[in-house]
C-alpha cells in the first residue's frame, strides 16, 4: 500500500546517529537562531558547513563564537566586505560569497546534506530550488517557496532525489502524525489556528478595527505582516496552499480549526474515524530538531507541555463571514497554479495599505477578491513566470488600492 505522503520521506534517514553536515540560509534570523541553539546543544550531531545572511555581519560572527564554517553568503555586497574584513582580523580561512548568486551556492554545496531553507520571503525562492534539484535535505521554514512555487518545488524535489521536510509547526505535526501510516488510511489534514484578536469581536464593527488593534496578538509576539495574516487568518489561508503541495493532498479535505489554547498544532483524521495530533508548548527548536534530525527525536530541554496543568482545550468551526480569506485561499488552489502567486502578492500589499492606513481591516478581503478575479490563468512552468504574475498582481492590487482606499481609511 503506498506510504503517505506520496514524497517518500524514507529518503531523508541518514545512518541512526550520524552526524548531518549543514548549510543554513536565514542564519540570522528567528529560525537561524533557533538552529544555534540546537547545534549548540548537539555539537556531536550537528555540523555547521555553511551560513548565509542578508546583511546582518554580527548575527554571522555570533555564529563563530562555536562554529567554524568553511562558506559564508551575504546578499548585501557591503556586508559581505565588512564581513571579510572582520574574518581577516581574526585569522579565519572563511570564503564570503555575495549576492543572490551565493545564496545559491550555498544551497548546493557538495559538503552539505541539510539545508535549512529560512530566508524571508521570495528571496528564498531560488536557493531552495536550487537544493531540493541537488538532492538535499532541505528542511523548509520559507513559506513562498510552497505556496507561489508549489508544482515547480515538487518537480525539483523529484528530479534531485533529495527530501523536503517542514520546519513550519503546523506542517510539521501533520508530518510527525503521518509517519508510518498508510496514505489510503488519511481521510482529512485538520490545521490549527489561534484565532487571532478579533475571534470572538462583533463583525459589525470591524469597519472600525485599527492598526493597533490588529497588531495585539492576544498569544504571539511576531512581527506586523503575520500578525495581521493571523488577524485575517490569510495565515492559516497560506497553510492551506502549503499543505496542498507539500502532501498532494485536495484541498477539499484540509481543514481549518481554532484553538485558541494553541497546543495542539496540527490533527490527521484516519478513514475508522480516530485522529492523530501533535500536541506541545510552542517552541519552534521542537519542530526543527525533529526536521534536522528525523527519523530520530532529539533530547530536548525545552519546558515540556502538562496535561494537568491545562486545564481544557477549545476547538471551534472559523466562521466564514469572519474569515473569508480562508475562501478565497482554496479558490486560488482550485484555480490554477498561478492563482497562488495572485493571492500572496495581492495579500502583501494589501496588507501593507492597511498598516499604513491607507484602506479598511475589511478591505484586505476584497482587495485580494478583486485582483484574483481580474486574473486570467497563466501557465507557471519557471521561476520567470512566477515573477511575472508576481509583479501583475501587485501592480493590479496598488491600483485597487488607488482607487478605493482613500474613502474613509
Amino acid at each position: 500500500m503506498e506510504s503517505f505522503p506520496l514524497t517518500d520521506w524514507s529518503q531523508a534517514s541518514l545512518r541512526v546517529g550520524e552526524v548531518r553536515h549543514i548549510a543554513v540560509l536565514g542564519a540570522t534570523g528567528s529560525i537561524g537562531r533557533s538552529v544555534q541553539d540546537l547545534v549548540r546543544a548537539f555539537p556531536d550531531r550537528f555540523r555547521v558547513v555553511a551560513l548565509a545572511a542578508h546583511r546582518d555581519v554580527d548575527g554571522i560572527r555570533a555564529w563563530f563564537e562555536f562554529v567554524r564554517p568553511r562558506w559564508v553568503a551575504m546578499v548585501d555586497p557591503a556586508a559581505a566586505r565588512a564581513l571579510r574584513a572582520w574574518l581577516q582580523t581574526q585569522g579565519l580561512d572563511v570564503e564570503v560569497l555575495e549576492g543572490p548568486e551565493g545564496l545559491e551556492s550555498i544551497a548546493a554545496l557538495p559538503e552539505a546534506d541539510t539545508v535549512v531553507s529560512a530566508v524571508v520571503g521570495a528571496a528564498g525562492l531560488k536557493p531552495t530550488y536550487v537544493a531540493l534539484r541537488a538532492g538535499k535535505r532541505v528542511c523548509l521554514a520559507n513559506k513562498e517557496s510552497l505556496v507561489i512555487a508549489g508544482p515547480l518545488m515538487r518537480q525539483a524535489l523529484r528530479e534531485g532525489g533529495g527530501c523536503l521536510i517542514p520546519i513550519d509547526s503546523e506542517h510539521s505535526a501533520l508530518f510527525q502524525a503521518m509517519v508510518g501510516e498508510a496514505r489510503a488510511h488519511v481521510i482529512r489534514l485538520w490545521l490549527t489556528a489561534s484565532g487571532g484578536p478579533f475571534l470572538w469581536r462583533p463583525l459589525e464593527t470591524f469597519e472600525d478595527i485599527t492598526v493597533e488593534e490588529a497588531l495585539q496578538h492576544p498569544r504571539w509576539k511576531m512581527g506586523p505582516k503575520v500578525t495581521v495574516d493571523s488577524a485575517t487568518l490569510m495565515n492559516k489561508g497560506l497553510e492551506i496552499v502549503e499543505a496542498h503541495y507539500l502532501f498532494d493532498w485536495p484541498v477539499d479535505r484540509i481543514e481549518v480549526v481554532i484553538h485558541p489554547q494553541s497546543i495542539v498544532h496540527s490533527m490527521v483524521e484516519f478513514v475508522d474515524g480516530t485522529f492523530k495530533a501533535q500536541m506541545s508548548l510552542p517552541d519552534m527548536r521542537l519542530p526543527i530538531g525533529y526536521a534536522l534530525a528525523y527519523p530520530e527525536r532529539l533530547p530536548m530541554t525545552v519546558p515540556a507541555w502538562r496535561p494537568v496543568e491545562c486545564g481544557r482545550l477549545e476547538f471551534y468551526p472559523p466562521e466564514e463571514r469572519r474569515f473569508p480569506c480562508l475562501r478565497l485561499a482554496r479558490a486560488a488552489i482550485s484555480a490554477g497554479p498561478s492563482y497562488p502567486v495572485v493571492l500572496n502578492a495581492a495579500n502583501e500589499v494589501a496588507v501593507q495599505a492597511f498598516l499604513n492606513r491607507r484602506i479598511r481591516f475589511p478591505q484586505i478581503a476584497a482587495l485580494i477578491e478583486a485582483v484574483m478575479e481580474a486574473h486570467v490563468a497563466q501557465p507557471v512552468t519557471s521561476l520567470d513566470d512566477i515573477w511575472e504574475v508576481d509583479r501583475w498582481a501587485r501592480a493590479t492590487a496598488e491600483a485597487w488600492v488607488g482607487r478605493h482606499g482613500k474613502e474613509g481609511a
